[in-house]
Formats: C-alpha cells, structure tokens, sequence
C-alpha cells in the first residue's frame, strides 16, 4: 500500500504539473458556469495499514499495523445497473456546480468497503480482562485475528465518505461534438459509515454513524459527447480519520478509534445540463 500511495503522490504530482503546462496553451474552451452535471460512477480502492483502538468495560487496547482490503462486488447487471441495488458495488455519486467556466464545487458521496484481513496476526498493546481472550494474547504483545472468535472488523455499508470539493477543469482537446478536459482539485469531508464489528463473541454491531472525517486530493480525465455526456476515469488519495467507530449494539461507551491513507479509481458517466460553446 506504500507504494500504492507514492505512485498516487507522483502522477497527481505529474497530472498537476500537466495542467499547469496546459494553461499556456490556447484551447477553445467550453463555456460551463451556472450549470451543473450529475455523475454516477464504481470504485476500487485500497487501504494503507492502520492501527486500531478499541476501548470498552474490561479492555483497552490497540492492534497494531493491520491490514484491509477493498471488496468488489462481481459483475452482474442487476448488481450494477437495477434501481433497487445500486448501492451493492463500490460507486460514486455526484453533482457539481460551475462557479466559473472552469471551476466547479462538487458534492459527493464515495461509497467504499474496507474490510480487515481475517488471516493476520498483528501487534497487541493493552489489556483485557476476560481471561477467555486475554489467552488469545501471544507473548503479551501480538494477536492471531484467524479465529473469528477475537474480532470481525470492516465497514462494508460502506465507507461512505460525504464530501464537498472544488474542481479546476482544463481544455486539452476540442473538436466538433467531443472534447477532453482534465479536471484537479481536492475535497474534505465526514465519514459515515455503516460498520459490522463483532467483538469478543459478542452480537455484531451494524449501524449507521457519524464516525469522523476526511480529506482528499483528485484528478480526472472527462470525455464528453454531444456537449452533455460525460465519461470520467479519476484517481484520488486521502486521509480518513474515525475517532468515533460504533462496536457495541446499545449506547454503551464501547468504541474503536482509527486513521489510514487510501488510494481510490473510479470510472463513470456524467450529464452535464445545457452546455454550450462561447460565442
């Protein structure tokens, strides 16, 4: 995942220093301020390792370096395409607002699925006091999450990261009813997601909350037909911090605190309304 996220470091850096190089450059240009496009679009996304807190009645302790991974639902058209479930994949939902002819402040909805590595053992820093899992402890310092018995982690309904963002976009291709533009810009926002823990055998915890925030950087490249559809292939990275994780299924005070960096691609379509050339 390291690497995963300095190769994202690079090509926004290269995309960036692209768009600045493009700036110079004379394009016809569209002419988009006052409208607004709606997007739709799937995700693959990846985690770096994280440590995770869980504080709760008898324990206090913080697995160390654990990793995830993203779960992407296989290709059916159902799955993808009909009304009633387009929320079962990894998707992104957005509309957008040109400001001015070429920046746009966009609002999303980057519907992820993290789940924890169950073949892991990782390290253990704390305490329990349940004899039954307190013997799960290797040596006092590291964890085998195997057994599902320790612990069942992700947040797979989903990672909804609801963020705001501003968007510059720049004419790099223009020709009678196509053009290319290449977009850059960056987000924050919170995290909502929907997390299925289950800890120490207890009954699993699945619920909706608001669990902490988030703050991105992104860059696409949009085709677009007919002045209106638009085919948008992006890349962002992001920090994801969540103070707040729900463990429990009551108001106790149980909870699970972590933070991560994640690298995101997403592919989609888009309609923009009644856009048109400048005069």
């Amino acid at each position: 995942m390291k690497k995963l996220i300095v190769a994202g470091l690079c090509a926004l850096s290269t995309t960036l220093g692209f768009a600045q190089s493009q700036t110079s450059q004379e394009h016809s240009s569209l002419t988009k301020k006052g409208k607004i496009f709606l997007f739709w679009g799937w995700n693959t996304a990846a985690y770096s390792d994280s440590d995770i807190h869980f504080k709760g009645n008898g324990y206090d302790f913080t697995l160390k370096s654990v990793s995830a991974h993203d779960r992407i639902t296989p290709f059916t058209f159902k799955d993808y395409f009909a009304p009633d479930s387009w929320t079962i994949p990894q998707t992104n939902a957005r509309i957008g607002y040109f400001v001015k002819d070429n920046v746009a402040v966009v609002l999303g909805l980057d519907h992820m699925k993290y789940v924890m590595d169950q073949n892991q053992t990782v390290g253990f820093e704390g305490h329990i006091s349940d004899p039954t899992y307190a013997n799960m402890i290797q040596s006092g310092s590291a964890v085998n999450l195997t057994n599902e018995q320790f612990l069942t982690f992700e947040h797979t309904d989903g990672l909804n990261y609801i963020n705001v963002g501003v968007e510059k976009y720049q004419n790099i291709l223009n020709k009678k009813g196509f053009d290319v533009e290449f977009a850059y810009g960056a987000g924050v926002g919170a995290l909502f997601p929907k997390s299925n823990v289950k800890l120490f055998g207890n009954e699993r915890s699945d619920r909706f909350h608001l669990a902490g925030f988030g703050a991105d950087a992104r860059a696409s490249f949009n085709a677009i037909f007919a002045n209106h559809i638009m085919l948008r292939l992006e890349g962002k990275i992001g920090y994801i911090n969540m103070p707040d994780i729900k463990t429990t299924l009551n108001n106790k005070s149980d909870k699970a605190s972590q933070d991560f960096m994640f690298a995101q691609a997403n592919l989609g379509i888009g309609y923009i309304f009644g856009l048109k050339k400048k005069n």
